[in-house]
């Protein structure tokens, strides 16, 4: 009778701990498996916009004393690490705790399981902790999309399968964030010639004479845009970061935006508003974009280009400006960039603005925080890119090699400026260990 005894007190043991188990597995499973329904709006309503920034392309500008005391940078505990949910939206690690330290990767690169298994290495040595995923560049998705409206008019390769890259990283404490480059958009101009950038004579304007570009002040192409977004986030994106959320360069004359347009700023801080309440007030992910880091030395050129320094993030999280030296002008007479006098900043004239990557990186940020603090009504926190590649299309005597020295010099110099975050620019996407300082 004993024995009975004891073996039912065992099985009733049993029983009670497997309950547990599987209570804990099932209130652990983050992620409902639910997609939300997208749709892309074609409301074709005009509205106002200007040229975006994107993170390669150089910009020819006109335009400190760098301060003593660094801003040592937060370290990321693994308790901050652990994947979150908001929404049904799984977040790893929550956009609440991480300071992005990020690289930027390419469609192929995303889609190359050895090019991922190195940045996952070198997020698990080092302080590394995010990663810039294109998703549309131009004009084409990267991966197979589900939307009716890209299917007709859009462009598809298929490089990478975003949900199964996106637990990779999550698996291994990664943060993805989703680049869409937005209104440089080829296919979507060539394809639907009602949304995109006229020239003077009513024909479509080509950016160097082969690429056109969608109108910034029509809203269908903002539809257009978030419902890609949208999908993105569906499938497992962190977070959006829109980038060529401008209008182009150009003489004025050449453009045809169409008839009683207001100001291209008014587009362009239109567009990311409406990106931000479909994005962020109601499916929880974090809206992002890059900027032209000349705007904020140079008010015409954020005037003409639709991005104002002290409006361009008032309705999103974060801006990241293009601080890429290189791509500063300087004084040679001839030559990429060349302007024969140099450029201005924080009212510091840089001749040679590459070889100071230190200086250059601190006085634009200081530079930018000036601007932003007498704006008021900012919300977006800065999260600079930085210059991680060699400028070789520079002249002669006006660019050096980037490597470990002159990377680790930009990113002392965001934190001396008071900021904590920072992307990697290498469009080759080849970023070395000894960039990084090793995991604490």
């Amino acid at each position: 009778m004993k024995k009975k005894t004891k073996i039912s007190l065992v099985i009733s043991v049993l029983l009670i701990v497997l309950m547990l188990t599987s209570c804990t597995a099932l209130t652990g499973n983050n992620n409902d498996g639910k997609v939300s329904e997208i749709s892309a709006s074609s409301s074709g309503t005009s509205q106002q916009s200007q040229p975006a920034n994107q993170s390669s392309e150089p910009t020819a500008g006109n335009s400190t004393q760098p301060a003593n005391t660094t801003t040592e940078p937060s370290n990321t505990t693994a308790e901050e690490q652990k994947p979150q949910t908001v929404n049904g939206l799984q977040l790893s690690p929550g956009i609440e705790n991480i300071k992005v330290k990020a690289v930027y990767l390419t469609g192929p690169s995303a889609g190359s399981t050895d090019r991922v298994d190195k940045i996952i290495d070198l997020a698990k040595k080092t302080e590394l902790n995010t990663v810039v995923v294109d998703i549309k560049e131009d004009g084409s998705l990267n991966y197979e999309s589900e939307l009716d409206v890209v299917k007709k008019y859009g462009k598809q390769t298929k490089y990478y399968n975003p949900e199964k890259l996106i637990k990779k990283f999550h698996d291994n404490g990664v943060y993805v964030i989703g680049r869409i480059v937005t209104f440089k958009d080829p296919t979507l101009a060539k394809n639907r010639a009602d949304l995109a950038i006229k020239n003077s004579k009513g024909s479509l304007w080509l950016e160097n004479g082969k690429t056109p570009w969608t109108n910034p002040y029509n809203e269908e192409v903002w539809d257009y845009n978030i419902a890609i977004a949208k999908e993105a986030v569906s499938k497992g994106f962190d977070e959006i970061q829109f980038d060529y959320v401008r209008f182009p360069t150009g003489k004025k004359a050449d453009f045809n935006y169409g008839a009683n347009v207001p100001e291209k700023a008014v587009a362009i801080n239109g567009f990311l508003a409406k990106a931000n309440k479909v994005l962020h007030d109601e499916a929880k992910v974090p809206v992002s974009a890059d900027v032209f880091a000349i705007i904020v030395e140079s008010k015409p050129d954020g005037e003409s280009i639709g991005q104002r320094i002290t409006e361009v993030g008032k309705d999103i999280y974060c801006i990241s400006p293009m601080i890429y030296p290189s791509h500063y002008a300087n004084d040679a007479k001839k030559g990429i960039m060349a302007n024969g006098v140099g450029q201005q900043i924080n009212g510091i004239v840089f001749t040679k603005p590459d070889l100071e990557p230190y200086k250059v990186m601190y006085n634009a940020l200081v530079s930018t925080k000036s601007k932003i603090a007498a704006a008021g009504n900012y919300k977006a926190k800065v999260r600079p890119y930085l210059q991680a590649f060699t400028a070789k299309y520079l002249p002669n005597g006006y660019y050096q090699t980037y490597g470990p020295q002159q990377v680790k010099e930009q990113i002392k110099a965001v934190y001396d400026a008071g900021y904590e975050e920072w992307i990697l620019w290498d469009p080759s996407n080849k970023y070395q260990e000894s960039y990084f300082n090793p995991e604490k």
